[in-house]
Protein backbone atom coordinates (compact mmCIF):
# COMPACT_ATOMS: atom_id res chain seq x y z
CA UNK A 1 0.00 0.00 0.00
CA UNK A 2 1.41 3.53 -1.09
CA UNK A 3 2.30 5.94 2.07
CA UNK A 4 1.26 9.41 1.41
CA UNK A 5 1.51 13.00 2.94
CA UNK A 6 -1.04 15.45 1.61
CA UNK A 7 0.04 19.12 3.30
CA UNK A 8 -3.45 21.35 3.75
CA UNK A 9 -5.59 18.54 4.47
CA UNK A 10 -7.76 20.51 6.54
CA UNK A 11 -7.91 22.74 3.57
CA UNK A 12 -10.24 22.86 0.64
CA UNK A 13 -8.69 21.23 -2.71
CA UNK A 14 -6.50 19.43 -0.01
CA UNK A 15 -9.03 17.52 1.95
CA UNK A 16 -10.88 16.18 -1.27
CA UNK A 17 -7.40 15.05 -2.90
CA UNK A 18 -6.64 13.11 0.53
CA UNK A 19 -10.41 11.38 0.06
CA UNK A 20 -9.18 10.51 -3.41
CA UNK A 21 -6.22 9.36 -2.35
CA UNK A 22 -8.17 6.85 0.06
CA UNK A 23 -10.45 5.47 -2.77
CA UNK A 24 -7.41 4.49 -4.88
CA UNK A 25 -6.30 2.61 -1.39
CA UNK A 26 -3.70 5.01 -0.52
CA UNK A 27 -2.70 5.18 3.49
CA UNK A 28 -2.65 9.21 4.25
CA UNK A 29 -1.19 11.05 6.68
CA UNK A 30 -3.02 14.76 6.34
CA UNK A 31 -0.80 17.72 7.55
CA UNK A 32 -2.46 21.49 8.21
CA UNK A 33 -1.83 24.58 10.80
CA UNK A 34 -5.43 25.16 10.64
CA UNK A 35 -4.93 28.74 9.69
CA UNK A 36 -7.89 28.60 6.92
CA UNK A 37 -9.13 24.71 7.30
CA UNK A 38 -11.09 23.33 9.32
CA UNK A 39 -10.37 20.15 11.09
CA UNK A 40 -13.82 18.28 10.51
CA UNK A 41 -12.29 18.74 6.92
CA UNK A 42 -10.14 15.84 6.97
CA UNK A 43 -12.04 12.64 5.47
CA UNK A 44 -12.00 9.98 7.82
CA UNK A 45 -9.49 7.65 8.53
CA UNK A 46 -6.89 10.08 7.34
CA UNK A 47 -5.00 10.87 10.20
CA UNK A 48 -4.56 14.88 10.92
CA UNK A 49 -1.37 16.60 12.33
CA UNK A 50 -1.33 19.90 13.29
CA UNK A 51 2.29 21.91 12.74
CA UNK A 52 3.66 24.94 10.78
CA UNK A 53 5.58 24.05 7.56
CA UNK A 54 7.58 26.98 8.00
CA UNK A 55 9.48 25.35 10.85
CA UNK A 56 11.76 22.92 9.02
CA UNK A 57 11.68 20.82 12.86
CA UNK A 58 8.25 20.40 12.72
CA UNK A 59 8.47 19.11 8.75
CA UNK A 60 11.04 16.31 9.60
CA UNK A 61 9.43 15.05 11.88
CA UNK A 62 6.66 14.27 9.86
CA UNK A 63 9.34 11.51 8.45
CA UNK A 64 10.33 10.48 11.65
CA UNK A 65 7.29 9.67 12.72
CA UNK A 66 4.99 9.16 10.53
CA UNK A 67 7.16 8.47 7.24
CA UNK A 68 8.62 6.76 5.51
CA UNK A 69 6.09 8.63 2.31
CA UNK A 70 5.84 7.13 -1.19
CA UNK A 71 4.30 10.45 -2.77
CA UNK A 72 3.95 14.17 -1.12
CA UNK A 73 0.64 16.14 -2.15
CA UNK A 74 1.58 19.76 -1.20
CA UNK A 75 -1.74 21.72 -1.45
CA UNK A 76 -0.61 23.79 2.13
CA UNK A 77 -0.39 27.47 0.54
CA UNK A 78 -2.12 30.72 1.78
CA UNK A 79 -3.78 31.47 -1.99
CA UNK A 80 -4.94 34.97 -1.48
CA UNK A 81 -3.47 36.42 -4.58
CA UNK A 82 -4.48 40.06 -4.36
CA UNK A 83 -4.01 40.36 -1.10
CA UNK A 84 -0.37 39.16 -1.51
CA UNK A 85 0.78 42.54 -2.78
CA UNK A 86 0.01 43.59 0.79
CA UNK A 87 1.59 40.60 2.93
CA UNK A 88 4.64 40.10 0.91
CA UNK A 89 6.58 38.33 3.83
CA UNK A 90 3.94 36.47 5.31
CA UNK A 91 3.65 34.80 1.60
CA UNK A 92 7.20 34.33 0.72
CA UNK A 93 7.56 32.40 4.15
CA UNK A 94 3.92 30.58 3.67
CA UNK A 95 4.15 29.66 0.01
CA UNK A 96 8.10 28.97 -0.64
CA UNK A 97 9.92 29.06 2.49
CA UNK A 98 7.49 26.38 3.70
CA UNK A 99 7.35 24.50 0.57
CA UNK A 100 11.37 24.32 0.02
CA UNK A 101 11.44 22.54 4.32
CA UNK A 102 9.35 19.90 2.34
CA UNK A 103 11.56 19.56 -0.78
CA UNK A 104 14.29 19.04 1.41
CA UNK A 105 12.13 16.44 3.18
CA UNK A 106 10.96 14.69 0.13
CA UNK A 107 14.69 14.55 -1.43
CA UNK A 108 15.89 13.21 2.06
CA UNK A 109 13.09 10.72 2.43
CA UNK A 110 13.59 9.34 -0.89
CA UNK A 111 10.05 10.13 -2.09
CA UNK A 112 9.02 8.46 -5.48
CA UNK A 113 6.78 11.25 -6.83
CA UNK A 114 6.41 15.01 -5.36
CA UNK A 115 2.99 16.80 -6.73
CA UNK A 116 2.63 19.92 -6.24
CA UNK A 117 -0.37 22.59 -6.90
CA UNK A 118 0.54 25.73 -8.34
CA UNK A 119 -1.83 28.64 -10.15
CA UNK A 120 -2.46 30.26 -13.45
CA UNK A 121 -1.13 33.11 -11.53
CA UNK A 122 2.54 32.10 -12.75
CA UNK A 123 1.20 33.73 -16.60
CA UNK A 124 -0.04 37.05 -15.44
CA UNK A 125 -1.74 39.48 -17.80
CA UNK A 126 -2.43 38.93 -21.70
CA UNK A 127 -1.87 35.22 -22.09
CA UNK A 128 -5.57 33.54 -23.07
CA UNK A 129 -6.01 30.92 -23.32
CA UNK A 130 -3.43 29.91 -21.16
CA UNK A 131 -1.25 27.34 -22.31
CA UNK A 132 2.21 25.59 -20.53
CA UNK A 133 4.73 26.24 -23.32
CA UNK A 134 4.23 30.06 -22.51
CA UNK A 135 7.08 31.80 -20.45
CA UNK A 136 5.55 32.78 -17.05
CA UNK A 137 5.16 36.24 -16.05
CA UNK A 138 3.45 36.44 -12.92
CA UNK A 139 2.83 39.57 -11.61
CA UNK A 140 1.86 39.41 -7.64
CA UNK A 141 4.16 37.71 -5.00
CA UNK A 142 1.57 34.76 -5.05
CA UNK A 143 1.99 33.67 -8.54
CA UNK A 144 5.52 34.31 -8.27
CA UNK A 145 6.09 32.01 -5.20
CA UNK A 146 4.50 29.42 -7.28
CA UNK A 147 6.62 29.99 -10.12
CA UNK A 148 9.83 29.40 -7.60
CA UNK A 149 8.74 26.29 -6.29
CA UNK A 150 8.20 25.31 -9.78
CA UNK A 151 11.68 26.25 -10.72
CA UNK A 152 13.27 24.43 -7.81
CA UNK A 153 11.52 21.44 -8.02
CA UNK A 154 12.76 21.35 -12.10
CA UNK A 155 15.96 22.15 -10.16
CA UNK A 156 15.86 19.21 -7.36
CA UNK A 157 15.10 16.58 -10.45
CA UNK A 158 18.13 17.53 -12.30
CA UNK A 159 20.66 17.48 -9.04
CA UNK A 160 18.40 14.56 -7.23
CA UNK A 161 16.49 12.38 -9.37
CA UNK A 162 13.37 13.53 -7.15
CA UNK A 163 10.09 13.40 -9.46
CA UNK A 164 7.36 16.00 -9.34
CA UNK A 165 3.90 16.33 -11.13
CA UNK A 166 3.05 20.06 -11.05
CA UNK A 167 -0.73 20.97 -11.71
CA UNK A 168 -1.87 25.16 -12.28
CA UNK A 169 -5.76 24.79 -11.19
CA UNK A 170 -7.35 28.01 -11.38
CA UNK A 171 -10.93 29.73 -9.38
CA UNK A 172 -11.69 26.29 -7.73
CA UNK A 173 -15.17 26.46 -6.08
CA UNK A 174 -16.93 23.42 -4.24
CA UNK A 175 -18.27 21.61 -0.71
CA UNK A 176 -15.59 22.30 2.33
CA UNK A 177 -14.43 25.51 0.84
CA UNK A 178 -13.76 28.10 3.73
CA UNK A 179 -16.67 30.56 3.17
CA UNK A 180 -15.52 32.89 5.63
CA UNK A 181 -12.50 34.07 3.55
CA UNK A 182 -12.82 37.56 2.73
CA UNK A 183 -9.66 38.05 0.22
CA UNK A 184 -10.08 35.04 -1.64
CA UNK A 185 -12.71 32.60 -3.55
CA UNK A 186 -14.90 34.76 -5.02
CA UNK A 187 -17.82 32.45 -5.00
CA UNK A 188 -17.66 31.58 -1.52
CA UNK A 189 -17.78 35.10 -0.57
CA UNK A 190 -20.70 35.53 -2.73
CA UNK A 191 -22.56 32.79 -0.96
CA UNK A 192 -21.54 33.90 2.15
CA UNK A 193 -22.91 37.14 1.84
CA UNK A 194 -26.16 36.40 0.45
CA UNK A 195 -26.77 34.25 3.49
CA UNK A 196 -26.05 37.01 5.81
CA UNK A 197 -28.52 39.56 3.63
CA UNK A 198 -25.84 41.26 2.43
CA UNK A 199 -25.12 42.57 -1.38
CA UNK A 200 -22.32 40.91 -3.65
CA UNK A 201 -20.01 42.76 -3.38
CA UNK A 202 -17.77 43.54 -7.28
CA UNK A 203 -14.41 45.02 -7.58
CA UNK A 204 -15.30 47.30 -10.76
CA UNK A 205 -17.55 46.92 -13.19
CA UNK A 206 -17.72 43.01 -12.79
CA UNK A 207 -16.65 41.89 -16.40
CA UNK A 208 -13.42 39.97 -15.37
CA UNK A 209 -13.67 36.63 -17.01
CA UNK A 210 -12.74 33.31 -15.34
CA UNK A 211 -13.27 30.14 -16.01
CA UNK A 212 -14.61 28.45 -12.47
CA UNK A 213 -14.08 24.96 -11.60
CA UNK A 214 -15.93 22.77 -9.53
CA UNK A 215 -13.59 20.55 -7.42
CA UNK A 216 -14.31 17.15 -8.97
CA UNK A 217 -12.81 18.84 -11.89
CA UNK A 218 -9.61 18.56 -10.06
CA UNK A 219 -9.01 16.40 -7.08
CA UNK A 220 -9.47 12.92 -8.80
CA UNK A 221 -6.43 13.66 -11.25
CA UNK A 222 -4.03 15.32 -8.88
CA UNK A 223 -4.69 12.33 -6.42
CA UNK A 224 -4.17 9.75 -9.45
CA UNK A 225 -1.05 11.33 -10.81
CA UNK A 226 1.58 9.88 -9.26
CA UNK A 227 0.18 6.46 -11.35
CA UNK A 228 0.00 8.04 -14.88
CA UNK A 229 3.54 7.63 -16.18
CA UNK A 230 2.58 10.34 -18.77
CA UNK A 231 2.31 13.20 -15.74
CA UNK A 232 6.25 12.20 -14.57
CA UNK A 233 7.96 15.58 -14.62
CA UNK A 234 5.18 17.25 -16.40
CA UNK A 235 3.24 20.27 -16.24
CA UNK A 236 -0.36 20.66 -16.18
CA UNK A 237 -3.35 23.36 -16.51
CA UNK A 238 -6.22 21.75 -14.82
CA UNK A 239 -9.77 23.14 -14.64
CA UNK A 240 -12.45 24.12 -16.25
CA UNK A 241 -12.93 25.69 -19.93
CA UNK A 242 -15.36 28.07 -20.16
CA UNK A 243 -15.03 31.26 -18.84
CA UNK A 244 -17.64 33.69 -17.44
CA UNK A 245 -17.81 36.67 -16.38
CA UNK A 246 -18.11 37.64 -12.22
CA UNK A 247 -21.69 39.49 -12.84
CA UNK A 248 -22.53 36.86 -14.50
CA UNK A 249 -20.75 34.29 -11.93
CA UNK A 250 -22.88 36.60 -9.02
CA UNK A 251 -26.45 35.94 -10.57
CA UNK A 252 -25.79 32.12 -11.07
CA UNK A 253 -24.94 32.15 -6.98
CA UNK A 254 -27.99 34.06 -6.26
CA UNK A 255 -30.16 31.90 -8.16
CA UNK A 256 -29.04 28.74 -6.35
CA UNK A 257 -29.80 30.30 -3.09
CA UNK A 258 -33.27 31.26 -4.24
CA UNK A 259 -32.79 35.33 -3.73
CA UNK A 260 -32.80 38.23 -5.93
CA UNK A 261 -29.28 39.59 -7.08
CA UNK A 262 -27.99 42.44 -4.68
CA UNK A 263 -25.05 43.89 -6.15
CA UNK A 264 -23.03 46.20 -4.85
CA UNK A 265 -19.65 47.73 -6.88
CA UNK A 266 -16.22 48.58 -5.66
CA UNK A 267 -13.82 50.80 -6.71
CA UNK A 268 -11.46 48.13 -9.54
CA UNK A 269 -8.54 46.57 -7.60
CA UNK A 270 -5.43 46.16 -9.75
CA UNK A 271 -5.96 42.36 -11.18
CA UNK A 272 -5.57 40.69 -13.94
CA UNK A 273 -9.44 41.13 -15.82
CA UNK A 274 -9.24 38.25 -18.14
CA UNK A 275 -7.49 34.45 -17.05
CA UNK A 276 -8.68 31.43 -18.18
CA UNK A 277 -6.29 27.98 -19.37
CA UNK A 278 -6.27 25.72 -22.27
CA UNK A 279 -6.57 22.44 -21.17
CA UNK A 280 -4.91 20.51 -24.30
CA UNK A 281 -2.39 18.88 -22.61
CA UNK A 282 -4.19 17.46 -19.50
CA UNK A 283 -6.51 15.30 -22.19
CA UNK A 284 -3.68 13.67 -23.84
CA UNK A 285 -2.56 12.23 -20.89
CA UNK A 286 -5.36 11.47 -18.16
CA UNK A 287 -8.39 9.86 -18.71
CA UNK A 288 -11.18 11.89 -19.30
CA UNK A 289 -14.15 13.05 -17.31
CA UNK A 290 -17.09 14.73 -17.76
CA UNK A 291 -16.82 18.18 -16.51
CA UNK A 292 -19.10 19.74 -14.13
CA UNK A 293 -21.23 22.20 -15.51
CA UNK A 294 -21.08 25.47 -13.47
CA UNK A 295 -24.72 25.89 -13.19
CA UNK A 296 -24.32 22.15 -11.51
CA UNK A 297 -21.26 23.06 -9.41
CA UNK A 298 -22.68 25.92 -8.04
CA UNK A 299 -26.20 24.00 -6.82
CA UNK A 300 -24.29 21.17 -5.09
CA UNK A 301 -21.87 24.43 -3.38
CA UNK A 302 -24.81 26.09 -2.20
CA UNK A 303 -26.83 22.98 -0.68
CA UNK A 304 -23.42 22.38 1.25
CA UNK A 305 -22.92 26.01 2.52
CA UNK A 306 -26.87 26.51 2.87
CA UNK A 307 -26.77 23.19 5.16
CA UNK A 308 -24.12 25.19 7.50
CA UNK A 309 -25.37 28.81 7.55
CA UNK A 310 -22.87 31.97 7.27
CA UNK A 311 -19.87 32.27 8.65
CA UNK A 312 -18.21 35.81 9.99
CA UNK A 313 -15.85 36.85 7.77
CA UNK A 314 -12.09 36.65 8.92
CA UNK A 315 -9.92 39.65 8.65
CA UNK A 316 -6.29 39.54 8.19
CA UNK A 317 -4.36 41.14 10.99
CA UNK A 318 -0.81 41.23 9.83
CA UNK A 319 -1.25 43.78 6.48
CA UNK A 320 2.59 44.39 6.24
CA UNK A 321 1.72 47.49 3.46
CA UNK A 322 -1.19 49.58 3.84
CA UNK A 323 -0.40 51.41 0.81
CA UNK A 324 -3.42 50.56 -2.25
CA UNK A 325 -4.75 48.27 0.36
CA UNK A 326 -8.60 48.10 -1.20
CA UNK A 327 -11.02 50.09 1.65
CA UNK A 328 -13.19 46.44 1.72
CA UNK A 329 -10.06 44.79 2.98
CA UNK A 330 -9.06 46.80 5.92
Amino acid sequence: MERVLVTGAAGFIGAHVAEHCQRLGMSVLGTDDLSGGFADNVPAGVELVVGDLREPGFVDSLWARHGPFDHVYHLGAYAAEGLSHFIRRYNYETNLIASMNLVNAAVNGGVQRFVFTSSIAVYGAGQTPMTEEMTPRPEDPYGISKLAVELDLAAAREMFGLNYTVFRPHNVYGEKQNIADKYRNVIGIFMNQVLSGQPMTIFGDGEQTRAFSHIDDVAPAIAESPRVEGARNEVFNIGADTPYTVLELAYEVASALGREPEIRHLEARNEVVHAFSDHSKMARVFPPREPVPLHEGIRRMADWVRARGPREPVVFRNIEIEKNLPPSWR
